[in-house]
């Protein structure tokens, strides 16, 4: 007599109605509470506590309490708002410039054959040159006020732009594109239907490497002739061997890239949300 499909089950005719757990949702990110806040806390708490009972020197690296009081100082002075106010425009005047002219750029050596044999050359040739090298060059074409600045920062983001922008044209599923042929989209509706939203993913991510070049870059460039800025304020600290003030000066430049990172990451819910 022939088995039956409940007895080859193990468990039995109960079993067979228990409904399958779906197992397709694995390797999706997650939010996991206010673990992020929760370090910082516990890092900085640490570094309080090793200062008051004398494990970090003053003079090495002050207490969290003094970088605070610093910082107070400047908002009741109103001193960060100027420093703030200058870093922040030549930030994203050069970022922008950097990040248009370099999508606009890797978009036409993924799609055309002339712009990729000539332009990838130069991208690789310019592309290892320390940026901050080239600031005084820039300070002799566009003087020592802004231009040579955002000229600096627009340089920075321009070539890593370039490079996620192919690499993320380059990319795309090739069977998408030739079914779009199929199909009789213009090439115009493949680039914006296809090509474009393929490469978005690349784009971003490349967006979070440029940010944080621009802003190391914008340190730099602020550190020579600059009046207001936070690198003219660090490097001020820095001369004047004033820790706090210059730890304060750190903790700006950070939160400043933690507001990138999350303009980033919300940029990436808005325009990826086709890939949950």
């Amino acid at each position: 007599m022939p088995e039956t499909l409940a007895g080859r089950n193990p468990a039995g005719p109960a079993a067979a109605g228990r409904p399958v757990v779906f197992r397709g949702g694995g390797f999706a990110p997650r939010p996991v509470g206010p673990l992020g806040p929760l370090v910082f806390i516990v890092v900085i708490g640490l570094w309080e506590l090793g200062s008051r009972i004398g494990w970090i020197a003053p003079l090495i690296l002050p207490a969290p309490s003094e970088a605070f009081a610093a910082l107070a100082y400047l908002v009741e002075t109103g001193e960060i708002w100027r420093h703030l106010e200058a870093s922040v425009s030549r930030l994203v005047i050069g970022w922008s410039a950097g990040m248009v002219l370099g999508v606009a750029v890797g978009f036409s050596i993924g799609l055309f054959s002339i712009a990729r044999s000539g332009l990838v050359p130069v991208v690789a040739a310019l592309f290892p040159i320390p940026k901050i090298a080239l600031l005084p060059l820039f300070i002799v074409w566009f003087g020592i006020g802004e231009g040579s600045k955002i000229a600096t920062i627009l340089f920075g983001t321009f070539f890593p732009t370039v490079i996620a922008t192919y690499g993320g044209v380059d990319n795309v599923d090739r069977n998408l594109i030739r079914m779009g042929q199929s199909f009789g989209l213009s090439w115009l509706s493949i680039v914006r239907k296809i090509v474009l939203p393929g490469a978005l993913p690349a784009i971003l991510s490349g967006t979070r490497i440029s940010a944080s070049i621009a802003i190391i870059l914008l340190v730099a460039a602020e550190m020579i002739g600059a009046e207001y800025g936070v690198g003219a304020y660090v490097l001020l600290a820095g001369n004047l061997a004033a820790t706090d003030q210059l730890i304060a000066g750190v903790a700006m430049l950070s939160v400043l890239g933690l507001v990138v990172s999350w303009l980033i990451g919300r940029a990436e819910r808005y325009f990826l949300r086709w890939r949950s």
